[in-house]
C-alpha cells in the first residue's frame, strides 16, 4: 500500500484524461514544465464536488491543522472533454479578489484548479471502500458509493476496511501530487 493511502490520511481522488482537446500525456508534460518554471501547478477541473471554498480549502486546512498533508491522486479514464481550450487569465482563492495567473502557468478550459506542488508519475491501487467522504453534504459516505455516474472526484479521509473490495472499488492511480496553499482556486 502506498504511504499516501494510510488510515487517517487525506486525499482528493480525481479521474483524469483528455481535457480541452489535449491528451493526458501532453498535459503531464506541460504541468511538469509549469512546475519547473513557477514552482507550483494549477491542475484545472470543473464540477462542484470539489468546490474550492466550500469543500477543498476547509478539507485541506483541517488536515494541515493536524500536521498532515493532503495529496491529489489521479485515475486515468476515457474522457471526452473537448471544451474550447480557453486559457484562464485570472485566479482567486476566495471568489472575490482576483489576480493574474502566475507566469509560466497555463490552465485551459477549467472553472477551478487544484494548487499542487509537483507531479509524480507512480502506479498503485486505490480502494474506494477505504475512502470516506470527509466534507460536504455527502460526508460519511464510502467512496465506492460516492464515485459513481458523473461524480468523478471527491475529498476523502482514508479509513480501515475489513471488507473485501469488489473489482469496481479498486481504481488504478498513475499520478499524484501534494496540495499546497491555497489548495484550490477559481479561474476566469
Amino acid at each position: 500500500m502506498n504511504d499516501l493511502i494510510m488510515p487517517g490520511e487525506g486525499v482528493i481522488f480525481m479521474k483524469v484524461g483528455i481535457h480541452a482537446r489535449e491528451s493526458l500525456e501532453d498535459i503531464i508534460k506541460r504541468k511538469q514544465d509549469e512546475y519547473a518554471k513557477a514552482k507550483m501547478i494549477f491542475w484545472g477541473y470543473g464540477g462542484n464536488t470539489c468546490h474550492p471554498t466550500k469543500l477543498v480549502q476547509p478539507f485541506a486546512r483541517s488536515f494541515e491543522a493536524e500536521g498532515k498533508h493532503v495529496h491529489l491522486v489521479m485515475h486515468e479514464m476515457n474522457s471526452k472533454h473537448y471544451a474550447e481550450p480557453e486559457l484562464a487569465q485570472e485566479y482567486s482563492d476566495d471568489g472575490v479578489s482576483w489576480y493574474p495567473v502566475p507566469d509560466g502557468i497555463k490552465v485551459r478550459g477549467s472553472r477551478y484548479a487544484m494548487v499542487i506542488g509537483g507531479l509524480t508519475e507512480d502506479e498503485f491501487d486505490f480502494n474506494l471502500r477505504q475512502a470516506l467522504v470527509a466534507v460536504g453534504p455527502s460526508r460519511g459516505r464510502l467512496g465506492n458509493e460516492y464515485i459513481k455516474g458523473r461524480v468523478d472526484k471527491g475529498c476523502f479521509e482514508i479509513v480501515e476496511s475489513r471488507e473485501e473490495p469488489d473489482p469496481g472499488d479498486i481504481k488504478h492511480i498513475g499520478l499524484y501530487a501534494p496540495l499546497m496553499a491555497p489548495y484550490a482556486v477559481f479561474l476566469k
